[in-house]
Parts: structure tokens; sequence; C-alpha cells
């Protein structure tokens, strides 16, 4: 486990998937998800090469058939410590034959946590160490405690986007897959009040990039968290059914099959592309109050 601190936050991120495991203010509140396995068992898992879910979970590289389960593997490997600094900490996982097994590409991947002032950037960086073109999907899944829940009452919460304008969503709940269609959020303004029937077919998802910046408010309407970022989707998520006192805000490059696809994996929705020797970089960020 690596720590960093400054005057504001202090962060840990533990060697198992890279994984964010706790983020603390100078006063020592927790505002990350503590990974109670009642309700869900981890903080924020890291997704890679494949956001959300595949058909049967299964994809095809040149028509060969491979097997992967829900968001890759990257969130349960050990990954190495590259760097550390008093603001910044890079952790980098390689291709192996295991990997191999599951996905047969040769890749770097590293993942950078950098403190600034009350923010957290949360740096992505994929190599293709490949002889060819490589494909893959990356997403973030930190999830946030409720800022005025109290565990055991009826889950809520209110979410700020920073689209006022009328957003749509997906809904990937067709054997963790996509059904055909759109369909209107209801968010007022920006203003979104959810409870725990928000989340009764799974994850709400945005793409198309309508949304960029979604604030978690407190009672008094004031940003608790603020995730930035400029991925192309988003997924807001808690377990449906459990009350759970915490909500998922993930940036996401790439997003779930849709129902019955047997294509390409290069030709999902929302995939990425390398070259060999090229490289992949992007970021999310957190914002504490």
């Amino acid at each position: 486990m690596e720590e960093l601190r400054n005057e504001q936050l202090a962060i840990k991120v533990a060697e198992m998937g890279a994984e964010l495991q706790s983020i603390q203010d100078a006063q020592g509140k927790e505002y990350l998800w503590q990974a109670d396995e009642k309700y869900w068992p981890r903080h924020s898992p890291l997704l890679f090469p494949i956001v959300c879910g595949l058909w049967e979970d299964r994809y095809y590289v040149d028509g060969y058939s491979y097997k992967m389960m829900r968001h890759g593997f990257a969130r349960d490997m050990p990954f190495t410590l590259i760097s550390k600094t008093d603001t910044k900490v890079t952790n980098a996982l390689h291709d192996t034959p295991e990997t191999h097994h599951d996905y047969p590409f040769h890749f770097n991947l590293a993942v950078t946590y950098r403190l600034d002032g009350n923010k957290i950037h949360v740096i992505w960086h994929v190599e293709n160490t490949d002889d060819n073109e490589i494909h893959f999907q990356i997403g973030g899944h930190p999830a946030f405690n409720l800022p005025d829940m109290v565990e055991g009452e009826p889950m809520h919460g209110l979410i700020k986007f920073d689209n006022e304008e009328t957003i749509e969503r997906l809904v990937g709940n067709v054997g963790g897959c996509i059904r055909p269609g759109r369909f209107k959020l209801d968010a007022e303004k920006g203003y979104w009040a959810f409870t725990e029937q928000s989340f009764d077919e799974d994850a709400v998802i945005i793409d198309k990039c309508q949304v960029r910046e979604i604030a978690l408010l407190d009672k008094d309407r004031k940003p608790v968290v603020t995730v930035h970022f400029k991925a192309p989707a988003v997924g807001i998520w808690s377990p449906f059914g459990k009350n759970a006192p915490f909500v998922c805000i993930e940036p996401w490059y790439g997003i779930h099959d849709k129902v019955s696809y047997n294509g390409e994996f290069k030709d999902k929705y929302l995939m990425n592309h390398l070259q060999p020797g090229a490289s992949f970089m992007a970021q999310y960020t957190i914002t504490i109050g």
C-alpha cells in the first residue's frame, strides 16, 4: 500500500489492481467507499482491457474466440511500483502468458495518481508493445460515500451534471449488455435526484460526450465530490436491492457489447486502437469539496 498526503488530502493506493483505497480530508473524513462485502467488496477498480460486459462473455479477434469476464482482468492482477514522489505514485502492469490466454496482445499499462491541493488526478497510459495493432477499452469505477445517508435507511442522493439540457441514457441489463433504445434521464436543469429504484436496470449509462463533469451534492446542494473527465461515456451505479450507502461515478473509454453482438473485437462501439509503438493517455480528476 502506497500513501500520498498534502495539507488537504491523504490517499492510499494498493498494489493489487493499482486500486485507490482511500480518500481522506485533513480532518480524517473518508470519501471513498470502504469495500464492505455486504454491499460491494471493491473501492475503485480499474477496468481493462474491456469496460462492462461482453455478449456471453466472449469476443473475437480475427475470427478466434476468447473468453473474458466483466470489466477485464487488470483489477485482479498485482501491479509493480514504478515511481513515487511526494505528490504522485505510478504503478504498472505488463502482459504475461496468463493475460495472453484471455487477451492476445502485448501491452504496458501504467496508472498514476497525482495529488494537487484538493484534487486527485487519475492518469492512464497504455503502450502497444506488440508487432500488430492492439485494441482495448479502459475505464474507472470509483465509489463514493453518500453524504447524507445513514446506513439502513432508503438509499438516496443528488447529482449535478454540467449539462442542463436533455440527457439520454442507455440500458445495459440484458445479459450485462446494451438493449436497443435511448431513454430520457429524469434530470431537471442538470440536477438528478436518485434513489434505489434509479438502478433497477443496472447502471445509468451516458454516452456521446453528453456529460463531462458530475458533482455529488449534499442536502444543501453543495458539492462533496466532483468527477471531471473527457471520456466519451460515463456510468453511474449502485447495486440495486441493497440500499447501499455509496454511488459510483465511472468515466469510460469503452462500453458494453450490444445485445447479441458477435462481431470482431476491434469493431465494438467505443473501441480504442494503437499501432505498434504508439501510446494512449487519458485522465479523470476527483475534486473533494
